[in-house]
């Protein structure tokens, strides 16, 4: 479609969404730029018909919700008009999951092409009254994407269907161990990617999380020597292998802010000058401080002291990493 029939159609849909009653061909021919102007003669009134026949169809096939009829008995032709009621969307109703994902999408444009739409939709569903969580500061945001080192390397693996071997550090050892591993699959369970495969050493079922591979992941043997039993439903071995969030945190959340937190938090009913108070299960100091940090300011760890100093470690890399020489000084 060319721009100036684009353009037209645009001001087509403009003008009989502007009016209650039925316009007549005629009028709508005089008022909606594009249309060629009428100059008495028998070819510029067939031109204007087969053009306006195009268009109605057009916005038809568009699904506009063209209607056609008369304004009284006195009209001797058919007018034609969008009804708002029909053309508009309804309203939105969004559930706090709901808005909280759509919070985290609008952060994750991070395109110049992107960053005008994500702006414009979080402004109208703020008009509608939808609390939208879109304050996470750059560079400590949450992100849908895997940013284990070893992600990729564990997920080809398991497309290519070939072992790997690398070292892994278990909670509260002194230092990291070797596993060779037949990869079955790369699975995200609760915010965390697992790796599940028949751990070769052990000669058993094993649930890696990603975090805690140290250093390269190495392939070991040939591409397509992997076999996944049938029946295997590697969700279900993480389910089963993650120890239970049964330890409680104490933060802080400022009002308006991290929505998706607040879902899984259970309110104290404290109130203070820094936030509501809220208490959050888990299971391990780390992974907690890697959600929280991604909240930015908006969120402050009160209690335990591990997860307390796991935030600070966490921040200090991220302020001493590989970026932090190049980012400008406040």
């Amino acid at each position: 479609m060319s721009a100036r029939r684009a353009e037209r159609l645009v001001n087509l849909v403009i003008c009989l969404l502007s009016t209650r009653q039925f316009l007549s061909a005629e009028r709508i021919r005089t008022a909606v730029p594009g249309y060629l102007p009428e100059d008495g003669t028998v070819q510029g009134d067939e031109a204007f018909k087969r053009m306006f026949e195009r268009d109605k169809s057009e916005l038809r096939e568009l699904g506009v919700p063209l209607e056609t009829g008369r304004n009284g008995w006195g009209d001797t032709e058919d007018g034609y008009r969008i009804a708002r009621r029909d053309y508009e969307l309804p309203d939105i109703d969004l559930t706090a999951d709901e808005a909280a994902a759509v919070g985290l999408a609008a952060r994750l444009w991070q395109s110049a092409g992107l960053s005008q739409d994500a702006a414009g939709a979080l402004q109208k569903l703020r008009a509608a009254g939808i609390d939208v969580d879109s304050h996470a500061r750059a560079g400590i945001q949450p992100r849908v994407e895997a940013t284990d080192p070893a992600f990729e390397a564990c997920l080809d693996a398991v497309r290519a269907g070939q072992p790997i071997r690398f070292d892994y550090r278990r909670p509260r050892a002194a230092a990291p161990e070797g596993r060779e591993v037949e990869p079955w699959g790369v699975v995200s369970w609760h915010g965390r990617w697992y790796l599940v495969g028949h751990d070769r050493r052990r000669d058993a079922v094993r649930c890696f999380r990603l975090s805690r591979i140290d250093g390269a992941v190495r392939r070991t043997g040939r591409a397509g020597s992997v076999t996944v039993p049938d029946g295997v439903d590697v969700t279900a071995i993480v389910a089963d292998s993650v120890a239970p969030d049964d330890q409680v945190a104490t933060v802080l959340i400022e009002p308006g802010r991290a929505q998706g937190l607040r879902r899984d938090a259970t309110p104290t009913g404290v109130q203070g000058p820094a936030g509501e108070e809220f208490e959050v299960r888990y299971a391990d100091a780390d992974a907690l401080a890697a959600r929280l940090i991604g909240f930015g300011s908006g969120v402050v760890a009160v209690a335990p002291p591990e997860v307390r100093e796991a935030v600070v470690r966490r921040l200090q890399r991220i302020a001493t990493g590989p970026d932090a020489a190049a980012r400008p000084a406040r």
